[in-house]
Order: structure tokens, then sequence, then C-alpha cells
């Protein structure tokens, strides 16, 4: 059986590997070959575990072999962002600081999970220092290009796992998203992105940026992917004080179950203002195929986008006060611009910040009473080219850094859980599309992405 790495999901590759079809040595080698080949043009690596991952591909194919279940992932090879502690490997969060740090004793709680479910792990992914980007230029490690055009951005902060799976090498990744790192990217590239709700999933072992916004969630190839890493995931862990101890609810059983009845709307206002027109058009292909008339309206979404910066800029500084005031020089440039800028954020701002999020959940919360689902741009242009500082939207010249969040931040503010679907395009650049819900109704995001990967309206483009 030949693999095609950029045209097989996990899934697939396991059920392949479990039926004799191939053998996890096979796959394994075959994927570290792919990296090989390509980590020097992409940069998506910034380290390699393959004696780990062959040793662990050999251990697979003789517990298959006995008649073993290895698990639901067995032999198929993953990816995280270089945040995650992986044991044996030093935990770099982009920065040349961390790189003086001894390697990590334990492998995070998702690290873990997902090896305890027969995935291979075969490397940590680049990504902006300190997770503090939409970009993934990063000035110690490089950046990591679009792989769909090498003149363009990947997005970021979680860039390098974006672009692991948009370049077949490996298919399923894990990021983090605080303010759209998972969403960003995935738009960007063209893949499935993921955040669930605020503390669904175990942040423990992560290098946190900013801890009342900072999620975990899983990059692939095919919904069904990202809902089996989701399920896997799932879990109480006493290692992480946020992570929620609601009983799991498995997501992948529940992908074919009927959407007819579900409330589903367009976000107009912010959400449709502010991008390029194909943006636009990609949600109203979505909510034609969908049926979907209705729209809705979240007020103040431009303020909970302002609140976000000051909370984002004022946590994450003060994680690094020690570090700004002793070695700035050991900085990214523009990682270290907004850590100062954060630091002189006076309390009072941060303060009426947090008790604006309050009422703004509260305002949202009321919306989700009359919907169940909420469709919504994922980036307000496709991927701008690397080093590009402005970028002009919709008449007006605007910076590139901070505003490829516009249309993420106002929902990350809150915790909710969204996914970004790449829509099936056959000229341009990739784009994607928010599908969103309230907090703990993932099985319902998932359920209509699977409806619309199902009529091949999203997916991975060739």
């Amino acid at each position: 059986m030949t693999i095609k790495f950029n045209e097989i999901d996990a899934i697939a590759i396991a059920t392949a590997i479990k039926t004799g079809e191939i053998t996890a040595q096979t796959i394994v080698t075959k994927c570290l070959q792919q990296i090989n080949q390509h980590n020097q043009t992409l940069n998506c690596f910034t380290a390699i575990t393959a004696e780990t991952a062959l040793n662990t591909a050999k251990q697979i194919d003789t517990e298959i072999a006995q008649g073993k279940n290895p698990g639901i992932l067995a032999g198929v090879p993953f990816a995280v962002k270089n945040l995650y502690d992986i044991a044996g490997i030093i935990t770099l969060a982009g920065a040349k600081i961390n790189a003086e740090n001894p390697p990590a004793t334990v492998d995070a709680t998702a690290v873990a999970k997902l090896k305890q479910a027969g995935a291979i792990l075969v490397g940590a992914l680049n990504m902006d220092e300190y997770a503090y980007g939409f970009v993934t230029e990063n000035s110690h490690y490089g950046a990591t290009p679009n792989p769909h055009d090498l003149t363009r951005i990947s997005g970021g902060s979680s860039g390098g796992s974006a672009a692991a799976v948009a370049a077949g090498l490996v298919p399923i990744t894990l990021g983090s998203d605080t303010n759209g790192s998972i969403r960003v990217p995935a738009s960007l590239c063209g893949v499935f992105g993921f955040k669930p709700t605020y503390g669904r999933l175990s942040r423990a072992g992560v290098f946190l940026f900013a801890n009342s916004l900072d999620h975990v969630g899983p990059f692939a190839r095919s919904v069904r992917d990202i809902a089996t890493v989701y399920d896997v995931l799932q879990g109480p862990d006493i290692r992480d004080p946020v992570c929620t101890h609601r009983t799991p609810e498995a997501c992948l059983p529940q992908l074919n179950h009927n959407i007819e009845g579900l409330r589903i709307a367009v976000a107009n206002g912010h959400f449709a203002t502010g991008g390029e027109p194909e943006v636009f058009a990609a949600v109203e292909q979505v909510a034609t195929a969908l049926g979907v008339t209705r729209r809705v309206t979240i007020p103040e979404a431009h303020r909970a986008r302002a609140a976000a910066y000051i909370i984002t800029a004022t946590e994450g500084a003060n994680l690094h006060l020690d570090n700004l005031r002793t070695r700035p020089q050991d900085f990214d440039p523009a990682t270290r611009g907004r850590f100062l800028a954060g630091a002189l954020i006076p309390a009072d701002w941060y303060i009426q910040a947090q008790r604006f999020r309050r009422w703004y959940q509260g305002c949202v919360g009321e919306i989700f009473k009359e919907v169940d689902i909420i469709l919504a741009p994922t980036t307000p242009c496709v991927a701008p080219l690397l080093g590009q500082e402005k970028m002009t939207i919709a008449g007006e010249e605007v910076l590139v850094r901070p505003n490829l969040g516009l249309y993420t931040q106002p929902l990350s503010f809150i915790g909710l859980p969204v996914l970004s679907v790449p829509i099936r395009r056959t000229n341009g650049l990739p784009l994607g599309v928010q599908i969103i819900a309230a907090p703990y109704n993932e099985a319902l995001i998932l359920q209509v992405a699977a409806a619309l990967e199902m009529e091949q309206l999203v997916g991975l483009s060739s």
C-alpha cells in the first residue's frame, strides 16, 4: 500500500496499520523522509524525534502482531507546537531565552494522551516567540512560509503546526490559541483548526502566554481527525487548574447526526466589515449550502477586541517581567515591543477590560439562547507576503500583524468553541470560515463541519 501523505487522514492511516495493510514503521519512515526532504524549505520543525519515533513504531507493530490494539491512532505520526513539553526536549516556546532551560522531564498532558492513543510523536514545530503573533516570522528560528505559496506567511502563532499539516508532513498537529493562533494559520494554510471551549482540554505542560485566554487544540486534514483528537484529549486534569471537571463527551460517534433543525445564523456587523470581498463570499457559500438566511449581531465585538489586547499584553508582560528588565536584547524585537507596552498598561485598564469581558460574555450568551451555531470569517484576507508590514483591505491601509485576528479575538476572548474549516477553492489561496457555538457545544460544531465536508464544500485543496 502506498500512503500519499497529502491525501490520507489519520484515521485512514491507523486503520491501514491495524489491518496489516502497512506497518507503523513504514509510515513513520516515510513521514521522516518527507520532513527531511521539505523542512529546509518550509522550516516547520525545530526538533525531530526520529529515533524515538521509529522505536515506538516498532513497538506498535509488535503489539498488533500479538493481537493487541495500540489505540485509535495506532501508528499515526503527529507533532506539536514547541511550547508543549516533550520529555527530553527543551521547551522553546519560540524563544532564544528558553533555549538555556533544561529539557522537559515529562510530556505535556496532551502529548501523553495522544501517545496513549497510539499516535507517534515525530517532533516540535516552529511558532511566534512566546506565542505572541499571527505570522510565525521568528527572529531566532526563522519564518515558516505558507506551503501554498512560499512567498507568503503561514500565519501564527501556530504557523509551524498548520503548515506541517498543509504540506502533508504529518496528518495531525497540536497548537495553542490565545486570540486566534490556531484559527488564523488554519485559515491561511487551508486546514482544519479547532479551538475548543476554554478549559475543556488540559494545558498542563504547555508554556502559557496569557493564562486567562490560552486554549490548546488540534490541526488536521479532516473533520473526523479533529473529532478523534479532541475526544482523546478530553478529561479533567489536576495539573491544570482551569481544566474543567465536566464528563468527556465523545464527538466522533455524533458526526453523522442530522443537523436539520439546528438554528444557524451568519454574524453581521463587526464580522461583515473590514475584510476582502472573497472572505465574505466564502461565508455566504457556507450559509447557502446550509440553507441559512438568519443574521445576528454580536454587540461591541470591536470593544471585545480592544479588551482582549489589554488582557493579552498585560498578562503576557507580567510573565516575562524579569527577563524584560535584565535581558531585553534577547527577545524577538516584535515581541519585546509589545511586552514592554503591556508592562506599562495601568492596572485599572486591565480591571475594566475584565469587567467588560463578563458583560460581553453575558450578551453573547443571550444570543445563543436564540441560535445554536454562528458562522463568521476566520481571517480578513488570504495570507499576506512574508515581511509585509501593512496591507490594504476594503480601501483602508492597516497593519498586518494586529489585524489578522480581526474576527478571531472577539470569540476566544470569552472562550467559545470554534472550528475554522478550509473552503475548497479551485483558484486562489486558502481561506477559512469559523463555525462557532456556545461553550461545551463542540459536538454541534463538528456535526455542521461534517455535513459541509460531506458536500465537499470544505476540505483540503490539492
